[in-house]
Formats: structure tokens, sequence, C-alpha cells
């Protein structure tokens, strides 16, 4: 049972890597930042809450007095929601002088306690940027108004001109990319439970199987629903026949899987569907440690410290060189993560930015040939949110929590799971991600031929419209169709793909065949601009699991047509004009 966790099972911030902007800077050194937008973030500020005092994920010190004061809600059980009082309310209780908009620098600097100035990878810390940031905010604002009393801005002033853009750094400090970001809080009334029985989860995750309960239906509900409860739990104990053997049938697993995998057996299904987990239960417990372990070390020596440097050299505390990082591969990843499902409350938590950083960095060194590529954040994000919600009570975890209250230990969990979960499938569609990236080209040129046999009419205006698939369709291969879904129709598909055995490359492609040809009857209809249009913001918003099922039917039927085919196989020119069949 857990009462209450020791400070050192709770994750703090490994390594922080904020960035403030630097005064040396030209323009051809702006950086061009992804599809995503970090705005969206923005949307969990409480109503009448100033844009100044957003909430932030609460310092180590504030977040440990919360806890004494805020105690379980039913013995044994741990919440996981944060503190309820607002964050400038912890920071007044603290600290009153943090909300002094006129104090001097110096008084700033007497009167607030901050932690140390790095954390333990040599990345400044948390609250020494906002220490900083607070610093240049009262500079900027002395320096825009004017003596008269007129508050005009000087447009000459070099610092105040910088906010209004992000430029990429000069010097050598990985850590001066970006400003402080904000971090939402769980809104009141929600919350989410940490298991009791996490530990026993930890050490073998067949025991979450146990946990599995089931909440009997309505008395007043229809026979359908009826049905359905009673088709669900029959479902269930159908896994958990296979998953609880000595000997797991990955045969068997399969069948099962590709008609979808209940959330409470999706994690443990999925992890040996990729080949994570081993078939035999005796050698499941030392593969996880091991396995986890292995990570772990990865990302001490990927983020270790480098050498002391020597008198006259630059500080290795401060030289993202001496500290071993490869700076163009961290730029692009600390870019990307804060645009990484914006819209969803999770993501946008201090510990789930920190985690998915470091599991990006270690796969990007680790696979030189390739590296880190645009997209990739994208597909490790199902592997998290699934492997997290293992150990919380309710399997939603995309609102309500976060993450940095869970103990350390869970976290380390889920991010090496994720990690080698990740490995393994990107290890089928390496070639999507090299130089050049040439398997996604086979993809695309192969969509194209598919198309034609399916659908020469769409085909056919396609080409007549100037419509290069390449224009739309490099999206769907690099990122698996997740920019065009939800993360929890994504996850669903995946089901599929994972029970396929070549299921995020050959089976992939007949998926965007169908997603395509869906859209015929209004492609046709448009012109060029229209289509892009069209296809950049497809109305897939409102989906449910029953149209990603209906997609993925669709697909076998393509993919049972013309797999085999050797005219499929051809290109498109090699086809006579006469003859639309395979």
């Amino acid at each position: 049972m857990v009462s209450c966790l020791d400070r050192s099972e709770r994750t703090g911030s490994p390594f922080w890597k904020s960035r403030t902007p630097s005064t040396n800077h030209s323009p051809s050194n702006t950086v061009v930042g992804a599809s995503y937008s970090h705005a969206n973030i923005l949307k969990f500020v409480p109503e009448g809450v100033p844009s100044h005092s957003r909430p932030r994920t609460p310092p180590r010190q504030a977040s440990a007095n919360a806890r004494h004061a805020t105690p379980p809600s039913r013995p044994g059980i741990w919440v996981t929601s944060p503190p309820r009082e607002p964050y400038s309310g912890i920071l007044t209780h603290e600290n009153e002088s943090w909300t002094t908009d006129n104090a001097d620098d110096d008084e700033v600097d007497e009167e607030i306690v901050y932690d140390d100035e790095e954390d333990e990878f040599g990345l400044p810390s948390i609250s020494s940027l906002r220490k900083k940031d607070l610093k240049r905010n009262n500079f900027f604002q002395r320096k825009s108004i004017d003596p008269g009393g007129n508050n005009e801005q000087d447009t000459s002033s070099l610092g105040l001109a910088l906010g209004a853009g992000r430029h990429r750094a000069d010097s050598s400090d990985i850590a001066e990319e970006r400003g402080a970001p904000m971090y939402p809080l769980a809104r009141t009334g929600e919350g989410k439970i940490l298991r009791p029985q996490y530990k026993d989860i930890l050490q073998d995750p067949v025991n979450a199987l146990n946990l599995i309960s089931h909440t009997p239906p309505p008395a007043n509900a229809s026979s359908k629903e009826t049905e359905n409860y009673s088709s669900r739990i029959s479902r269930i104990n159908k896994f958990k026949r296979i998953l609880q053997s000595s000997n797991i049938s990955l045969s068997e697993l399969r069948d099962l899987a590709w008609s979808g995998v209940p959330d409470e057996v999706r994690a443990m299904t999925w992890q040996i569907l990729l080949g994570y987990l081993p078939t035999n239960s005796e050698r499941r417990i030392s593969t996880l440690e091991r396995k986890r372990k292995e990570y772990l070390d990865g990302v001490r020596q990927a983020f270790e410290r480098g050498n002391v440097a020597s008198p006259g050299q630059q500080s290795a505390s401060t030289s993202g060189r001496a500290r071993g990082l490869d700076e163009a591969v961290w730029h692009q990843i600390s870019i990307d993560v804060p645009r990484t499902n914006p819209h969803i409350e999770l993501y946008g938590y201090e510990a789930t930015q920190r985690s998915l950083e470091r599991i990006l960095y270690v796969w990007a060194i680790r696979h030189p040939a390739s590296g880190y590529v645009q997209g990739i954040n994208d597909l490790v994000t199902p592997f998290w949110q699934v492997f997290l919600g293992v150990y919380i009570t309710d399997l939603d975890v995309e609102e309500g929590m976060d993450p940095g209250q869970l103990p350390k230990s869970v976290l380390d969990a889920v991010e090496a799971d994720s990690f080698w979960c990740l490995t393994k499938l990107l290890d089928g569609i390496q070639d999507n991600y090299i130089y050049a990236q040439p398997g996604i080209h086979r993809q695309v040129n192969a969509l194209r031929d598919l198309t034609v046999r399916i659908d020469s009419a769409l085909a056919k205006h396609l080409e007549g419209e100037g419509v290069e698939f390449m224009q739309f369709s490099f999206r769907w291969m690099n990122c698996l169709l997740m920019r065009e879904m939800s993360i929890k129709n994504t996850i669903r598909m995946w089901d599929t793909y994972m029970a396929e055995e070549q299921g995020f490359s050959r089976f992939h492609l007949y998926v965007c065949a169908a997603f395509l040809v869906k859209w015929s009857e209004q492609l046709v209809k448009m012109d060029f601009q229209e289509v892009m249009m069209f296809l950049q913001a497809l109305p897939t918003k409102n989906w449910t699991e029953k149209d990603i099922e209906l997609l993925l039917s669709e697909a076998f039927i393509w993919q049972s047509l013309f797999q085999d085919s050797r005219a499929h196989l051809r290109s498109a020119g090699d086809v006579s004009s006469g003859n639309g069949t395979v």
C-alpha cells in the first residue's frame, strides 16, 4: 500500500533546457518551426487569469509543501493531481516579493530563493531561467518608458526588437534557445490516481491483468448495451488467457489484436507484438530489468557533463559542446517537442516534454545513419500515452494529471519502454528517415500507382490539376497519418498495424490508399488550390473508432486484391490504357 511517496521517488526536472534570446543574431539564423503551434497550450489558462501569471509546473519546494498539505483521498491511494491552489498564490505564500513589479534587480536577487543554477546534467535550472527572464523583463520595461511620461516602446532597443521573434543563438550554449514555457495545471475537480500496486506492475506487467475490474452495466441498460458489455468482457478474457500463458502464441495474439485491443490489455499486447517483451514468461522480468537499465544508462551517458575546462577555456557547465551534446540534433528536438500535440493537456507538462526529449535524443545518437527527423516526435507519443495509463486507475490520461507528480520509477519505466518500442517500430521503416528518405519516396510512388488501379478517375483528375502525390502524401508516410487523426484513433489503428507482419510499412500503404479514395467524390470537383487546402485539413476531427475500423477493412480488401499482383509491382505507365484489370 502506498500512502505517501519519498522525495526520492518523485521525479524532478532531470535536465531543463529552456532558451533565452541571445543578443548576437543575424537574420539568416532565424529558426523555421514545424507545422504545430505552441499557442494551443494557452487554452489551458483559466479564464480571468492575466497572461503574465499563467500557471506553470510548481518548483519542487512548493510541490513538496503542497504534498503534505493535501493528504490522499483514501488510505493507500496516492492522488497524482497537482495542488489546487493557483500557482500565483503558491508563489505569494513562499515569497511575496516575486510579484513586485517595480523591484530593483538587486532586491530580486536578495529576496527570491532559487534552486541551484544548473541541474544534474549541467543545463540551466528552471528557477535560474525564470530569474533571468524576470531581470530582462524589468530591464525592458524601464527602457520602454519615456522619461516624459509617454509609454512608448524604444524600437531602437536590440533586446526589445528581438522579443518579437525567435532566433537561433550564435553561442555554443544549447540551453539559450527557448524562453520559459507555460505549463498547465490540472483543473479543479479532476485528478488521476496512481495504482497502489504500481511496484508490482513495474516488476512484471502481467500483474496489471489481475487488477482489471468490470463495472456492471446500468440496471436500465438496453439489450444492445448489455450485449456489447458481455462481448467486451469476453474479449478481454481472451486476451488475458493468451497473455497469462507461460509461452504466448504470437499467431493467436495477432489474430485477436487485428480487430482492436481493449485498453486494459493494450500496453502488454503492444510490447509483445513488437518483440520488446519475450513470449516466455520466465524471461520477462529479467528482460525488462535489463532493457530499462540499459536505457537509463544511455541517458546518463548522453547527457553527462564533459571534463572540467582548464583555466582560460569556457566552462563545461555553460558550453553545449563540453557537455557532449550534438547541438544540431538537440536544437531541432527542443523545437519540435513543445509543438507535439499542443492541443492535449498531457503533452504540455514539463515532465512529459523532458521525457520525450530524452527519448528522441538518445534514439538519434544511437542511430547516426538517420538521426532525428521531424515526425519521429509524433511516433513516440502513442507509446508514451498507452504505457503511462498502465499505472493509473483511469486509463484516459490525456487530461487532469501532471506526470511530474508520479514516482520517478514509474516515469523511468514508461520512458524506457517507450524508447525501446519506438526503436522496434522504426527498425522496420528506417529507410523513411535516412538521407533523402528513399523509403517515403518509394511509398509515395506506390500510392500513386495503387490509386490509378483503385480509382482511375481520381488519379486522372489529380494529374490534370497538377497535383503531385508528394505534395500531400509525404506527411502521411512520414508521420503515419498521425497529423490527420487523433491520438486515440491512431492508437486503435496501431492495434491492427502491430497485428500485421509489416503493418507500418506495407499495410500502411493500403490504408493511405483507402484514406485518399474515401474523399474521391469531393476531390474530383475541386481545382488545384481547393484540393491542396482540403487534403491539408481533412474533416476527420469527429472520427470515431468505427470510422477507423471501416478504413482498416477497406485497406485489407485492397491489400488482398493487389498485394501479390504482378501488375501492381509495375509502374502505371507499363499498364495498357485499355486494360484496367490487375
